[in-house]
């Protein structure tokens, strides 16, 4: 762990912070009376649900709220200096060069117009002056020790060419690329499969420790934070619920709450026997670039009817691009798409209406698949309009029942995206996909974003539905303990390749293949000394 001494100057003060959100009856609290503080070189991790301030917080530190949102009192003293007393431009200043901010949603951070590298390189040489050729080689450089492949070719990309993993990895090195005092890392590891996890973790932690770089680090995951953190602040309602350093914190925590987060989902399904496909992938290729780059090859799956079928695989494998073929926004180089026995058009365009409601995709980031100008009620209700011509009442009732089975509730009807939290974009993406009623849901890394305890409450709900709908589950995760928790059968693929499917309990049980036992082996545990032990492994 990265060494703290007690004589550190403090780099950043929290005091007091209380933060409002605007509603239709007034101001409410969403983080209320917030107090911390922070060293240079210490990580201070926080963690709690989905809503419990934890980004509001993150975003304060760099004097900044959310529209919609405002500081109703405190202080957040950055070496020295008030950043809530501050003119705006000398603010502005601070941010991306002394204070960075690596956000939970790479795609929102990165402007699909402009190539990856010159975005990256950006603020250290329009802030900065640094010269573009040094600033180029830098970010190469950070590019390399983010464990991204093939960076020459990587650098002058766009974003929508790359995946969701390397794009996150991509901002961590803009973020990091004018070695900033402070960095505030929400959620950074969120998109990433769990070997790729490891170089990011490391290379951050190499990172801190190297500059003497402070870093508050937001998540929900406490096999992550406690690799990365010298200290645990537990939020919740927008309240600490107890701060403490953190193997002290993981050995005893004090407050009912935080045992409650510590606890370890346990939800297993029982084997059952396997029932007729729903969908079939037959000999199926892809490519991006006209051509180019093969990255789908020779790909054949069946997904049993009413079960759940979960796709593994480092970022990069071709676990999201399989689900863009399967619901036609890729039109495959060769092989053929069975639903229901019967062979459905490659591209999107060329489906019925029926076709269409049958396959529901629910996107991994939310921040980009929600219409931020639409209401929730306009977002969950066009599938009842489209598909069952809902309207006025009945409608309305319909978005409430859908609201209440991903445990937001008619509360959230008229709230626009951003007024949000992560969690509960991506649980009004679940809803907006179930209200069509569809035969198969492809589930693209959907509780990658939760904390743990709205995880459990996913999955459980997602298990329920299908219990009583017998709707038929393929889902796209990372997550080694979700794969455990709601799969039936599994799919293992590398670099476009299919390399291990089967029941559950065949593909999770020993004697694994190498690549199989190189991701089962990738899970962080909850102690603070995994990474070193598995980093020294590897040496």
């Amino acid at each position: 762990m990265i060494i703290n001494p007690k004589d550190q100057e403090i780099l950043l003060s929290i005091n007091d912070l209380r933060i409002e959100a605007e509603a239709d009856d007034g101001w409410h609290p969403i983080v209320d009376g917030v107090s911390l503080v922070l060293r240079k070189g210490e990580v201070l991790g926080l963690i709690g649900e989905s809503g419990a301030g934890k980004s509001t917080i993150g975003l304060a530190s760099m004097g900044f709220t959310r529209p919609g949102c405002r500081i109703a009192g405190g202080q957040v003293i950055f070496n020295g200096s008030d950043l809530l007393k501050l003119p705006k431009r000398q603010l502005r200043s601070f941010r991306g060069t002394r204070i960075a901010y690596v956000a939970q949603s790479a795609a929102m951070a990165f402007n699909p117009a402009h190539r990856i590298l010159d975005q990256t390189v950006e603020t250290a040489v329009n802030d900065m002056a640094t010269p573009r050729k040094e600033a180029n080689a830098n970010a190469l450089d950070l590019f390399r020790e983010l464990q991204l492949p093939d960076v020459e070719q990587l650098a002058h990309r766009y974003p929508h060419q790359v995946s969701g993993g390397q794009l996150q990895r991509a901002m961590t090195a803009m973020a990091m690329s004018c070695r900033p005092e402070l960095i505030i890392f929400d959620e950074p590891t969120t998109a990433l499969d769990v070997t790729t996890q490891v170089e990011v973790l490391a290379a951050i932690r190499k990172v801190v420790a190297e500059h003497n770089t402070a870093a508050i680090y937001i998540t929900h995951d406490l096999a992550v934070v406690s690799q990365m953190a010298d200290r645990v602040m537990v939020l919740r309602h927008g309240k600490e619920v107890e701060q403490a350093p953190t193997r002290e914190m993981l050995s005893s925590p004090r407050e009912a709450y935080t045992k409650s987060l510590w606890s370890v989902r346990q939800m297993h399904k029982p084997a059952e026997s396997r029932q007729d496909a729903v969908l079939e992938i037959r000999n199926i290729d892809a490519t991006y670039g006209r051509g180019a780059i093969k990255v789908l090859d020779d790909v054949s799956v069946s997904v049993p009817r009413g079960r759940t079928l979960s796709i593994v695989g480092e970022s990069g494998s071709g676990k999201s691009t399989l689900a863009r073929v399967v619901t036609g926004l890729l039109r495959p180089s060769a092989g053929d798409i069975l639903f229901n026995g019967v062979a459905v058009p490659p591209v999107l365009k060329s489906r019925t209406r029926e076709q269409l409601r049958q396959i529901q995709l629910v996107y991994q980031s939310a921040d980009t698949a929600l219409n931020p100008r639409q209401r929730v009620r306009d977002l969950v209700g066009r599938r009842l309009d489209l598909y069952f011509g809902l309207a006025g009442r009945e409608k309305e009732r319909r978005v409430g029942e859908l609201l209440d089975m991903v445990e937001l509730g008619s509360r959230y009807i008229d709230r626009f995206p951003g007024e949000l939290s992560g969690g509960q974009k991506q649980r009004i993406s679940l809803a907006r996909a179930l209200a069509a009623k569809p035969e198969l849901m492809i589930c693209d890394e959907i509780t990658s974003a939760l904390d743990q305890i709205v995880q459990g409450e996913i999955l459980k709900l997602l298990t329920r539905l299908q219990r009583e709908t017998n709707v038929t589950y393929m889902f796209i995760t990372h997550d080694i303990a979700t794969v455990k928790a709601i799969s039936d059968e599994v799919v293992v693929m590398n670099r476009g390749k299919v390399v291990q499917q089967g029941p559950k309990d065949s593909v999770l049980s020993p004697p694994y293949p190498d690549y199989t036992e190189r991701l089962l082996r990738s899970v962080p545990e909850i102690d603070p000394d995994w990474l070193d032990r598995l980093l020294a492994a590897r040496q």
